[in-house]
């Protein structure tokens, strides 16, 4: 943005500035000639009524003295010539031969004809300068007078003005360039001040602000929108962080209590229950765990993950016994793929509760007598975990937005939900690097895939 803007306002400024500079070139040139010119005239007129005096006396001498005169004093050759084109009178000895323009010009000016000033250019291509007038007598032609000049020193005073205007002109073009970088930079500081306080808001930093002193009106404006909307921010992660503080908190004491509960209550069962006991206090410690990355999520706004090697086979045989008892009041039944170990290396916790809300979300829409497959393999370097249902399925669009937030099918009905389930799967996935996918397999149903990496090489 900034190198569009510094073009913008750059490109026009010096395509002025050189126009103009050219132009004040241009009017110096011609102001310079032209007055060598007028000079030129006014020797001209001098010396044709000196010559025409000279003439119809028939005597050189007052004449031939003058303009020998004025070549010492001036270095301007005077040339006077007769009727018939005869050099009359000089200032220099070597007149005696003449350009042949010049000889065109002195016979059109002996046939009466005054003799146009030459066009003035930059530069100048010849040494001299001429210009040739008729002499009348009466309205008769007597003669004409040739009046050369050297153009060294109107070249000169040219060359120096245009070497003056063109520092001129570089000296402001090159405070233009400074100008317009310093506008840029002003108009734009407003625009980079905010994107850094928006890199630093991604970053964690909720207190980062943006000086509304500083840049354009309109940029005020929009700085000011912009800490208002920080501030709202901030404010809304607070209490999101303090509800959540306080709800893990809270659900703590009766999650113990519960556990302890359960403790107590196995002292007095058979050994045939020892199973159940052991899967209630499982689940237990697995709430536990769950509630303690909810606390670090509150405090620091990130989880200390816990890695280590997991093996998602066993992982999803568990969470299938673990859901079979809700399943069967349903009338579905919860099946794991079992087979060969797939370690991963990854959060256990975060993989739990993602495949648990895919389970529930399957168990959820699934027809009483149905089943939901649950399975783990090995593809290369990703591990999939995959949860498979016999329920009425979506289409391929619905698929592609199941797990935007609050998204639920108009299918879906009276079933309870809030639309957030796969959501959820999906940014704790994103959390440990996995990903989740949704389909629609031939057959019906639907299959929920979590993408998670071995994790060997890290």
């Amino acid at each position: 943005m900034r190198r569009r803007l510094i073009v913008v306002f750059l490109v026009p400024l010096v395509a002025i500035l050189l126009s103009l500079g050219g132009a004040a070139a241009w009017s110096a040139t011609r102001s310079i000639q032209q007055a060598f010119y007028t000079e030129q005239l006014g020797d001209v007129g001098y010396f044709v009524t000196s010559a025409r005096q000279a003439l119809r006396s028939g005597s050189a001498t007052v004449i031939d003295a003058e303009v020998r005169r004025f070549e010492q004093v001036y270095g301007i050759d005077v040339v006077v010539f007769d009727l018939t084109g005869s050099i009359w009178a000089a200032g220099n000895s070597d007149a005696a031969v003449i350009a042949e323009d010049e000889a065109a010009r002195v016979r059109l000016a002996l046939s009466g004809r005054r003799a146009e000033a030459p066009e003035p250019v930059f530069p100048w291509g010849t040494a001299e300068s001429s210009i040739v007038e008729p002499v009348f007598d009466d309205g008769d032609v007597i003669g004409a007078v040739m009046v050369s000049a050297d153009v060294e020193a109107p070249r000169t005073e040219i060359v120096q003005q245009v070497l003056v205007l063109a520092v001129v002109s570089t000296v402001s073009i090159g405070l233009g360039v400074l100008l317009v970088f310093q506008l840029a930079r002003w108009v734009l500081s407003p625009v980079r001040r905010l994107d850094e306080a928006m890199i630093a808001i991604e970053r964690g930093e909720m207190d980062a602000r943006v000086a509304e002193d500083t840049g354009p009106p309109e940029l005020r404006r929009m700085t000011r929108v912009f800490n208002g909307m920080a501030d709202e921010i901030e404010r809304v992660m607070t209490r999101q962080q303090e509800f959540a503080l306080n709800a893990s908190h809270e659900l703590r004491n009766p999650l113990n209590a519960l556990l302890l509960r359960v403790e107590h209550l196995s002292t007095g069962l058979d050994r045939e229950w020892d199973g159940d006991v052991e899967e209630t206090r499982e689940e237990g410690r697995r709430m536990a765990r769950i509630l303690e990355t909810l606390l670090g999520l509150a405090r620091g706004g990130r989880a200390d993950t816990t890695i280590s090697a997991v093996d998602l086979s066993t992982l999803a045989t568990r969470r299938a016994d673990a859901w079979s008892e809700v399943a069967s009041q349903r009338g579905i039944r919860t099946l794991a793929g079992g087979g060969d170990p797939v370690m991963s290396v990854t959060d256990r916790t975060i993989v739990e509760s993602a495949l648990d809300a895919v389970i529930d979300n399957a168990v959820k829409f699934s027809p009483s007598g149905a089943a939901v497959e649950i399975g783990a393999r090995r593809d290369g370097d990703l591990c999939r975990l995959s949860v498979r249902d016999h329920g009425p399925g979506l289409s391929r669009e619905q698929a592609a937005n199941a797990a935007d937030r609050f998204w639920r099918s108009d299918d879906s009905g009276e079933t309870p939900g809030s639309g957030l389930g796969l959501a959820i799967a999906t940014d704790l996935l994103g959390s440990i690097g996995g990903e989740l996918r949704v389909e629609s397999p031939e057959g019906g149903g639907l299959l929920v895939t979590l993408l998670l990496p071995d994790g060997a090489s890290e």
